[in-house]
């Protein structure tokens, strides 16, 4: 396929032994128990958000390293990017329009589990949403991470929504999978 697919299929794949770089920039979150309890949560159909969060924050990570930019904060920013604690699918209206206030939300918990979270990364969080939100990224990385998260969705919907993109997307990890054991 494309490189942004081939990552994202490295995405849904990760472990510490093929992605041990990676683990080590962001492993104290992800490892947590604030980040491991975003499994329960349903995020696009049948992904939950730990898968959609590694997802972004893998491609995020893998962008930002080629490009010789902060890939360490950038990845981290990425993990938190969507770190609250609630189903957006249900009709509560405290997190109305969820789209808007989700960033927010996620921000607030990141500052809980992360206290020394820098400037940089907030923005990256906080601006996620954008164009949705109106108020864009402020750096090149929150627009990295903002397209990371709209590839990851749109894929995680065609997959949970289309037999012929499940399918595919089944193949396509087995395959990688079998390459990775060479």
């Amino acid at each position: 396929m494309g490189k942004l697919f081939d990552i994202y299929i490295k995405s849904c794949s990760l472990t510490k032994e093929n992605a041990t770089e990676f683990f080590d920039c962001i492993g104290d979150l992800y490892f947590s128990d604030e980040v491991q309890g975003l499994k329960k949560f349903p995020q696009h159909s049948t992904i939950d958000r730990l898968d959609h969060i590694t997802s972004v924050s893998y491609m995020s990570f893998v962008y930002a390293k080629e490009h010789n930019m902060d890939f360490r904060r950038i990845a981290r920013a990425a993990i938190l990017h969507d770190l609250y604690y609630y189903d957006w699918h249900d009709k509560a209206w405290w997190h109305r329009p969820h789209g808007y206030k989700h960033p927010r939300f996620a921000l607030n918990n990141a500052r809980k589990l992360y206290p020394e979270i820098s400037k940089f990364e907030e923005n990256i969080i906080l601006r996620h949403m954008w164009p949705l939100t109106v108020i864009p990224p402020a750096t090149k990385a929150g627009y990295i991470v903002s397209l990371a998260d709209k590839y990851c969705a749109t894929r995680e919907l065609l997959r949970a929504d289309f037999k012929h993109f499940s399918k595919k997307f089944d193949e396509n990890i087995k395959s990688f999978k079998e390459k990775e054991k060479c």
